[in-house]
């Protein structure tokens, strides 16, 4: 959609030799109408392209001499002379082929002479002798057989020769790389070559007829021999590990065709057995080929269970896809033992199923493809076997295997993305109705997981094959249009339940992938949804966590519009939707409701339609509210959908032009012309400056971050949509046009932005504005500018640094550098015109790093000395980052002062070397983070002395010279401390760049160290990545010496070996990769080896443990596995990557230690790199390889008895965890998608099979040995870690060889560890590994393994164990989700009846509390999913006598009879809560069984609450709690059953002695949820105080406790306060005194700096007090204390969660909903979002005010909001400025959402509209006069304040002045106010501009918008 620049095709001009052209020059003749003349005058082009249209005329012109029948030796010449051309073009220039083209077409007559040339001239190219012109020659050979008559000719003419040639290039090629290993790009080359000349050779056997005749006639011919030759040669490469897989693999392919090409008879090809050769159609192959096409699979199958590789792996797919595609043709002719031997039940069919079943899940995309290809034929060969035999098609059953086979994947968990693949497949063989009548529910299955990113693409291609299939279906059996409804019912209605109600990531995948498939289908669908969705729009609003009907709505019509399924926008707008829903869904709670609108008027499937009015205003109205985006996802969208618009403006724009331009009199009955052209570009035009202006306005002072990132980012989108037009061209709008200074000023001021990203946008959009938009003639300013960017370079505060950078960038690239730097440059740029502005931005560039540099030196100097002062003045990271951001503005490939920059490039390494030796002591000492401790002993610092004098420090470096301990008085200078205390320091006080003393903490010195080394790094990387790298001796123009690049080298190795700050070394890290990738592409071979070098020698320091050694063997071995890993993951991916072999080898058999006496440290090290390795995604599949060797590493390792050792593998296992089962995305610790079926896994990893089956055999074996030792076996955590992310396969245990069947008793008896957590473990890792039907079986072997209550002798952690096992294989059992019902609730009776012979384990004979919860909660877990009558029959558990047995089992224990425990008693807690479940649900039974009739309960909620355990109280309260919420919902008193009734006296007893608090909580939301009618009454008899008296209270409590009861309290006394005023006068009257209380305390809870909780409890209370406090026409509060809750409205909107601001946006929708107020705005009614409810709030305000009558007071009030009365201007500027100063890191409070001015901008629009309807002044002359006198102090102040800040203050002081210009604008507005009120201004006032501002006119000010209402 965007207007883009045809790319020009860049074409090489072609040559020939000076002895041709001077035989085109003697035959060329006078006219220059000759074939000699033309081809002249081509070669004599520099352009290509122009080249082609004169190769073109050849053939024409040669028809011409065709006539006159005659070819006179000039043509003969010409021919020749072409020959010579074609061949001397490279294989990929455009004039080759066109070439090509026109010779195809040469007439029969000039054919022989032009056979002739080609033939001389390839044989001449033939006689090549140089190894590397070989490839040119072998790309001519194949150019010549591509399409090409005469060089297909000359090749045939010329076979033996072109052999001959292949046979010798070839050979040498091979000899040439052998010379060369290790020579990476060489290598390469020459591999590329060998390459080309196999599959060269390949296509000649392929398209060359001579080699099926007489050529290969005779064995002992040339040709023959050259065959055998190369035959020879590639069996070699074959067997050659040392080529690429990939020519390997090209050869196998040539042997196999030069074997088929070379046999004969061809009869018996079959006796070779290769599946290529193979010719299977029509039975040909006979009986011997179908015992052939067997045997083959058999040998697959054995290769499949032995290869690792991927690429391997890769290759037996394919190899088995096209074994399947072979069968299948065979099955077409053959026998009927074949068709046995291939039918659904066969063996070879399972194996063929089980291969799917295990690489479906293969993390290669190819290899996925091919079982997906696999698949699909084993259902078309199951087809053919059974195709004879008649079965019923519409009965699924019929067939057996197909009927298991879709059973058994409908039964798999829809997280495996096979399942999707295969049920396609099935679809499309069976039809989707079969399977809809095995599972009615798919279509919503399939979309509740399209929440799921990595599943979506699976689930919606799925769904489209299915209801593709549906309607194919339905329409063929259907009569007439019914079929429709059927179809929709299936697959709309479940798409539109999730467009409503589905959660946010679901509904926005379901709309990008399934709603445009759907539509594309059927787009009649679209009607029926939008009249559905429009029934219920009205009533389904949807809010800010529900989209609601309206958002459904939206993004239907969205999608149909993207999607051309809507005619025109206009009949959108009129029949679907009516303006004021589009509004509503504009500004709607819900942000995705927000952008599906925007997208509805953005997109279209045509790029040129129209943008009307309409869609224009509303995109003006939503730019106005939703640029404050909180959402980085939203704020893309925006940006996103706007850029469309553009686009299409500007695409539309031009076909306007043109039909302005044709100035048609008809006027055809187009859409495009429904107003005259030139009207539609004028509105387009205002519109796109109106944009633009709205835009540059919402960057005003403190505007967020949200704001200013959408609106750059919006701005940059217009300049790349509209940009300057060229020449003739025409543009609608430029950006340019729109910019004075004051938005250019505003851009600069968006670089003092603390969010990078911000910088990013501002630079760019500055670097797009054409050069006369900036002009800064001002030399003084200019001075400032700069000044203030060299100043910003050494500020303390790390974003400075990165401002300083992109100001200094900007000022090079605008030629805006102060006159005096020019003394920098000695040398000047001597350059044509166009590449002035490069040469400009060079000297420039050179001129500022020179400067820098200066500095840099200086501050070195210093530092050497004292570093501390450094810290504190001067931190030199700045100055680095500066050079470095400069550096990579330039192209440092083509510089043109290489005498310039040679001494600089030299000086910025001395520098970085210098000052990476000034911080390295401290990043490099054991404990960089606290080298200056906070001390006040002199013991302390003589213990850092110790430590400093470890790390051997530089001498003159006073930082490490001595101690420094922290003074614990006033400041004081550091000279004073030297002079009383000689020898130890007592003070780290330094002074600082204005003179002030000031405290170095130790956070200060480690951040100017460790960025100081960070800066260096980059630069250092920057520098070897851009400078060009050339061997010695250098040319002219090398800036970077070989010696310099090992210099370089060297820096990196000792800082990433030595660092202990992460920070450093991982930013090193960075710099290095990019020093090692040039490396690796350096042609220099010295240089090319350094990589490997550094590799050998640091493995070998490792092994080689020297207690000398300075390699860090803490903090995860530092910077050790990032320097071993930049050299690994920049070896070129396309050799055989031998380093990371080796190093993999070496670091494994380093990681598994055999022997005892080493040293634990290169172990440590080894786990430690290679957790780094299995981490780099850059290694991609090599590293799988490994991945079974790190396992049994790490777990062999974490039984090592040194921790070090135990750490290490345990991160090294963590990370192999997430290699093997994918990122853990959720909270669960077991995850569905993070696992894997046990097939798969071991199939991947079959080593591990043995390996953890023998692990766990032993730990099983003695994890509860006899002897009675505790064996803890630290192993058997990782063991059950690894087991418990398996699951069976549906094939594990049939003809798997690593069935998972022998771990299950192994796991089984882990159970029985002593440890509590690894029993726990046992019992969640037996889980997956018990197929689902085989669940009860288990369950009951496992019961009855339990003792009975007579047995002497057991042990309780072996009950444990066994119960633990028993728990979760019921709970797992009981969640599937497809099991039928009857026979689940068969099973779990029969598990039940086995239950109750073991009850005494639940009750008080068993004497341990731990075993007694866990029977417990088996039991409640079986009384949950049996509760439920079966048809025709009483429920299961009345049947069994469950709950009998539970009512005795509540009777009998300690809840009724008394705890004689206290809390040390082991399990207790646990047994409490376990128990009190069991008793709240056999409470609810027997409620439940027995109606409103008397009951006889086990134990009552009474009984409950008296206990004295916290436990048992906690548990009832929430059960009672989520009782009394469901009645307190809607539901009424009936739905409480009859023993809740009349419980208020109970609460409010427990409300006053309840201690614990969150019991206490509890007890207040119940009294909350209840009537307060039904207790409140009750409180004096019952707890003492009168209904006022627990009033004050409850607000006592909310005063006082802490957060959550807090909230809760302040929710409970307001609905005590409503229920008063509103019940009568009398109530009204008695609690009027608390009424202030209450105002109080809800606005003490709207601070921002309070809890959330805090918060959304004053915003619910609002709304509940909305209608009777806010907006009541009777205000029962006095004015100040309306407006106050008022206040906190407006407060609450501006809070920076965004769920405060959703809820207080509840307040204001219900606000504007009442009798009173509803026609106060558009929006009554409607969810709206909390930036237009803020507006919205205050439109309701105003009304009210005029209302109440209470203009006069209210606006003074209203004013003093304006005004921010109250604080204190220079103490706050200075208070900031000191915080600022002293702390690094502790930061204050921030509101990152809140936007002062846009509030102030919004009160004052709706001020001067209240004012401008009042016919007089509201307030008295004395009153206005006083407002006006403090309002100009203000503003007097103000000035003052601005002028006493330094120049360039937004650069300097930002905080300081953004903070005074916010003022000064909210001063500004209160005077126009109150000008307005004294008749001085008109309406002209209403927005504010900048020249109305006290200030200067570039400042920005206040932005205008429309008004919301």
């Amino acid at each position: 959609m965007v207007s883009k620049k045809k790319k020009e095709i860049q074409v090489t001009a072609l040559t020939i030799c000076h002895q041709d052209l001077e035989t085109l020059r003697s035959l060329a003749d006078v006219e220059g109408k000759n074939l000699a003349s033309l081809l002249l005058r081509c070669v004599q082009l520099t352009d290509g392209v122009s080249q082609i249209h004169y190769v073109k005329q050849i053939v024409p012109l040669l028809e011409e001499a065709d006539k006159n029948g005659t070819c006179d030796p000039a043509i003969r010449s010409c021919l020749d002379i072409l020959a010579g051309i074609y061949l001397s073009l490279s294989l990929k220039n455009p004039l080759k082929k066109v070439l090509a083209s026109s010779l195809n077409c040469l007439h029969e007559f000039f054919l022989t002479e032009a056979i002739q040339s080609f033939t001389s001239r390839l044989q001449e190219e033939l006689n090549t002798t140089d190894v590397y012109s070989y490839r040119k020659v072998i790309d001519n050979i194949s150019s010549c057989m591509e399409n090409f008559n005469l060089g297909i000719t000359s090749v045939n003419n010329l076979l033996e020769n072109v052999l001959h040639f292949l046979q010798k290039s070839l050979i040498e090629i091979s000899e040439e790389n052998r010379k060369f290993a290790g020579n990476h790009i060489v290598q390469t080359q020459l591999m590329n070559d060998l390459m080309v000349g196999i599959r060269v050779s390949v296509t000649l056997v392929q398209k060359t007829q001579g080699l099926q005749g007489t050529h290969l006639a005779i064995s002992s011919s040339p040709a023959w021999r050259s065959m055998c030759g190369l035959l020879s040669i590639f069996t070699r490469f074959l067997n050659d590990d040392d080529l690429l897989r990939t020519i390997q693999s090209t050869s196998g392919l040539a042997v196999i065709l030069f074997i088929k090409a070379m046999f004969h008879p061809p009869e018996k090809i079959p006796d070779l057995g290769t599946l290529t050769m193979l010719d299977w159609q029509n039975g040909r192959m006979g009986p011997s080929g179908e015992a052939l096409l067997l045997d083959t699979v058999r040998v697959l199958f054995t290769l499949s269970s032995q290869i690792k590789e991927s690429a391997l792996e890769m290759f037996l797919s394919r190899i088995l896809a096209s074994w399947t595609t072979s069968a299948i043709c065979v099955l077409e002719s053959s026998s009927s033992s074949l068709k046995d031997s291939l039918n659904g039940n066969s063996s070879i069919i399972k194996r063929l199923l089980e291969y799917v079943y295990t690489h479906w899940e293969h993390p290669l995309d190819a290899l996925r493809h091919q079982t997906k290809i696999i698949f699909r034929n084993i259902l078309q060969m199951h087809q053919l076997t059974v195709k004879e035999v008649e079965l019923d098609k519409s009965d699924l059953a019929a067939d057996h295997f197909i009927f298991e086979l879709t059973q058994s994947l409908l039964r798999l968990e829809w997280h495996i993305k096979g399942k999707y693949i295969c049920l396609g497949c099935l679809v499309d063989c069976i039809g989707v109705e079969r399977i809809l009548a095995l599972a009615k529910t798919i279509p919503s299955q399939i979309l509740e997981v399209m929440g799921d990113q990595s599943l979506v693409p699976y689930a919606s291609d799925l769904l489209e094959t299915m209801f593709k299939n549906h309607k194919s279906h339905l329409k063929s059996q259907a009569v007439d249009s019914t079929w429709i409804d059927k179809w929709h019912e299936t697959w709309v209605s479940p798409l539109l339940y999730i467009l409503c109600e589905g959660n946010l990531d679901q509904k926005s995948y379901v709309i990008d992938y399934y709603l445009p498939k759907l539509l594309n289908c059927n787009p009649e669908s679209l009607s029926y949804m939008v009249k559905i969705l429009q029934t219920s729009a009205d009533a389904k609003t949807g809010s800010h966590h529900s989209r609601g009907a309206l958002g459904a709505l939206m993004a239907c019509l969205r999608t149909a519009r993207a999607h051309g399924h809507l005619q025109s926008a206009a009949d959108a707008w009129g029949n679907l939707v009516s303006s004021a829903k589009i509004k509503q869904g504009l500004i709607h709670q819900h942000c995705q409701v927000r952008i599906d609108t925007l997208g509805l008027l953005c997109e279209s499937n045509r790029s040129t339609e129209i943008v009307s009015t309409e869609e224009m205003q509303w995109i003006q109205f939503f730019i106005t509210y939703n640029l404050n985006s909180q959402s980085p996802g939203v704020r893309q969208q925006i940006c996103s959908l706007l850029k469309k618009l553009f686009c299409r403006i500007q695409e539309s724009s031009q076909v306007l032009y043109k039909l302005e331009q044709n100035k048609s009199k008809h006027e055809p009955e187009n859409e495009l012309t429904k107003q005259h052209p030139s009207v539609s570009l004028r509105q387009y035009k205002s519109f796109m400056s109106s944009i633009c202006n709205s835009l540059f306005e919402a960057l005003f002072p403190g505007s967020s971050y949200p704001t200013r990132f959408s609106a750059l980012t919006i701005l940059g989108s217009i300049a790349e949509v509209f940009p300057v037009p060229e020449g003739q061209a025409q543009t609608v709008y430029q950006l340019s046009h729109d910019i004075d200074v004051g938005h250019f000023q505003t851009l600069i001021g968006c670089l003092t932005s603390t969010f990078e990203t911000v910088k990013v946008l501002a630079f760019d959009l500055l670097m797009k504005l054409p050069k006369t938009v900036v002009q800064l003639q001002d030399s003084e300013k200019l001075q400032g500018l700069f000044q203030a960017a060299l100043a910003l370079s050494t500020s303390t505060k790390p974003y400075d640094c990165v401002t300083a950078s992109y100001l200094l960038n900007f000022l090079i690239c605008q030629n805006a550098l102060p006159s005096s730097l020019s003394t920098y440059l000695t040398q000047q740029v001597l350059c044509g015109d166009g590449d002035k502005s490069a040469a400009v931005v060079e000297s420039n560039t050179l001129m500022v790093i020179k400067c820098l540099l200066e500095n840099l030196e200086e501050e070195i100097i210093q530092a050497e000395n004292s570093l501390l002062q450094a810290a504190a003045s001067f931190p030199m990271y700045g100055r680095v980052h500066c050079i470095t951001k400069a550096l990579q503005q330039l192209p440092l490939n083509s510089l043109r002062l290489v005498r310039e920059w040679r001494p600089v490039v030299e000086k910025l390494l001395l520098m970085s070397y210098r000052l990476s030796a000034v911080v390295s002591p401290v990043i490099q000492s054991s404990s960089p983070e606290g080298l200056i401790p906070m001390d006040t002993d002199s013991e302390s610092a003589s213990r850092l002395q110790m430590i400093l004098s470890e790390i051997q420090p530089r001498d003159t470096n006073d930082y490490f010279n001595q101690a420094k301990i922290l003074k614990e008085r006033d400041s004081f200078d550091l000279e004073d401390l030297n002079a009383s205390i000689p020898n130890v320091d007592t003070s780290a006080e330094i002074k600082g760049k204005e003179g002030k003393t000031c405290d170095v903490t130790a956070q200060m010195v480690l951040v100017c160290c460790w960025r100081s080394m960070k800066e260096v790094s980059l630069l250092l990387g920057a520098l070897c990545q851009l400078l060009p790298v050339q061997p010695v001796p250098e040319p002219p123009g090398a800036l970077l010496t070989e010696e310099q690049v090992k210099e370089i080298g060297d820096h990196f190795k000792q800082h990433l070996l030595q660092s202990r700050h992460r920070g450093a070394f991982e930013l090193a890290y960075t710099g290095f990769v990019k020093l090692t990738e040039v490396l690796n592409r350096c042609p220099n071979v010295s240089l090319q080896k350094l990589p490997e070098q550094w590799l050998w020698n640091v493995l070998e320091e490792i092994k080689c443990s020297d207690p000398s050694s300075k390699l860090c063997a803490t903090r995860r071995s530092a910077g050790i596995p990032f320097y071993i890993q930049a050299l690994l993951a920049t070896e070129p991916k396309k050799g055989r990557m031998d380093l990371l072999k080796i190093t993999m080898k070496e670091l494994i058999s380093l990681a598994v230690r055999t022997d005892d006496s080493l040293s634990i440290v290169p172990q440590v090290h080894a786990l430690n790199i290679l957790r780094a390795l299995f981490r780099d995604t850059r290694l991609g599949e090599n590293i799988l390889p490994y991945v079974a060797d790190g396992a049994k590493a790490a777990i062999l390792g974490f039984t090592s008895p040194v921790w070090a050792v135990r750490n290490s593998s345990t991160l090294l296992f963590s990370t192999l965890i997430t290699r093997i089962f994918g990122v853990k995305r959720g909270k669960d610790e077991l995850l569905k998608k993070n696992t894997m079926t046990g097939s798969e896994f071991f199939s991947r990893f079959p080593e591990l099979y043995p390996f953890l089956l023998k692990q766990l055999e032993a730990v099983a074996n003695t994890v509860d040995s006899d002897i009675g030792e505790l064996n803890r076996h630290p192993s058997m955590f990782l063991l059950l870690l690894v087991l418990g992310r398996l699951y069976p396969s549906p094939m594990d245990g049939t003809y798997s060889a690593l069935s998972m069947a022998p771990f299950i008793p192994f796991i089984m008896r882990c159970g029985n560890s002593p440890v509590y957590r690894s029993r726990e473990m046992a019992a969640r890792a037996l889980v997956p590994f018990v197929m689902m039907d085989e669940i009860p079986d288990t369950i009951r072997t496992l019961l009855a393994k339990l003792p009975n209550c007579t047995d002497q002798r057991f042990r309780q952690n072996h009950i444990h164990g066994t119960l633990l096992q028993v728990f979760h294989l019921l709970k797992a059992f009981s969640d599937s989700r497809y099991r039928m019902n009857a026979y689940s609730q068969q099973e779990l009776a029969d598990i039940a009846v086995c239950t109750k012979a073991k009850l005494w384990l639940a009750k008080r004979q068993n004497p341990c509390l731990v075993t007694r919860a866990v029977y417990i909660d088996i039991l409640f877990l079986l009384t949950r999913c049996l509760d439920k009558p079966t048809k025709g029959n009483q429920p299961v558990l009345e049947h069994l006598g469950l709950w009998e047995e539970v009512g005795k089992i509540v009777s009998g224990s300690e809840l009724i009879r008394g705890f004689p425990y206290t809390f040390t008693v082991p399990g207790l807690p646990q047994y409490l809560q376990s128990l009190t479940k069991l008793a709240i649900a056999a409470v609810w039974a027997v409620a439940a069984q027995a109606g409103e009739q008397t009951m006889d309960v086990p134990i009552s909620f009474s009984q409950l609450l008296a206990s004295s355990f916290p436990e048992v109280r906690l548990l009832t309260l929430e059960a009672l709690l989520e009782r009394f919420s469901a009645a307190a919902s809607g539901l009424g008193k009936k739905e409480l059953p009859p023993l809740l009734w009349n419980m208020g006296g109970t609460f409010l007893m427990l409300a006053l002695k309840e201690t614990h608090p969150e019991c206490s909580c509890k007890i207040l939301k119940i009294l909350h949820c209840m009537d307060p009618s039904e207790w409140l009454p009750q409180t004096e008899c019952c707890v003492h105080l009168t209904p006022e008296e627990f009033l004050d209270w409850t607000m006592d409590v909310a005063s006082n406790e802490r957060s959550e009861i807090q909230s809760v309290a302040l929710r409970l006394a307001s609905k005590v306060i409503i229920h008063h005023v509103q019940t009568s006068e009398e109530t009204r009257d008695s609690v009027a005194p608390k009424l202030k209380q209450w105002v109080q305390l809800v606005v003490a809870s709207c601070g921002d700096h309070l809890p959330t909780e805090s918060r959304l409890a004053a915003a619910e209370v609002l709304t509940s007090a909305t209608p009777m406090f806010l907006t009541n026409p009777r205000p029962l509060l006095g004015l100040q204390d309306t407006l106050a809750l008022w206040r906190c409205v407006l407060t609450l909107l501006q809070s920076e969660e965004q769920a405060v601001r959703d809820a207080a946006t509840e307040t204001v929708t219900t606000a504007m909903s009442q009798e009173n107020t509803c026609l106060s705005t558009e929006f009554a009614f409607c969810q709206v979002d909390a930036s237009i409810a803020l507006d919205l709030a205050l439109v309701v305000l105003c009304d009210l005010l005029q209302q109440w009558n209470q203009l006069a007071p209210g606006l003074r009030v209203l004013l003093g909001w304006l005004l921010e009365e109250g604080d204190d201007l220079p103490v706050c500027v200075e208070s900031e400025h000191q915080v600022e100063e002293d702390y690094l890191f502790e930061k204050a409070e921030v509101n990152f959402w809140a936007e002062t001015l846009i509030f102030v901008k919004y009160l004052y629009k709706h001020l001067y509209r209240l004012l401008s309807k009042s016919s007089s002044s509201p307030l008295s002359p004395d009153q206005l006069h006083h407002l006006q006198r403090t309002a100009s102090e203000q503003r007097h102040l103000l000035s003052q304040l601005l002028e006493g800040l330094p120049p360039a203050a937004e650069f300097l002081k930002t905080v300081e002045f953004t903070r005074l210009r916010i003022q000064e604008e909210r001063t500004s507005a209160c005077l126009r106010l109150l000008a307005t009120l004294e008749g001085k201004e008109g309406e002209d006032t209403l927005v504010l501009s900048a020249s109305d501002s006290p200030a200067e006119a570039s400042r920005l000010t206040l932005p205008g918008t429309e008004m919301a209402c």
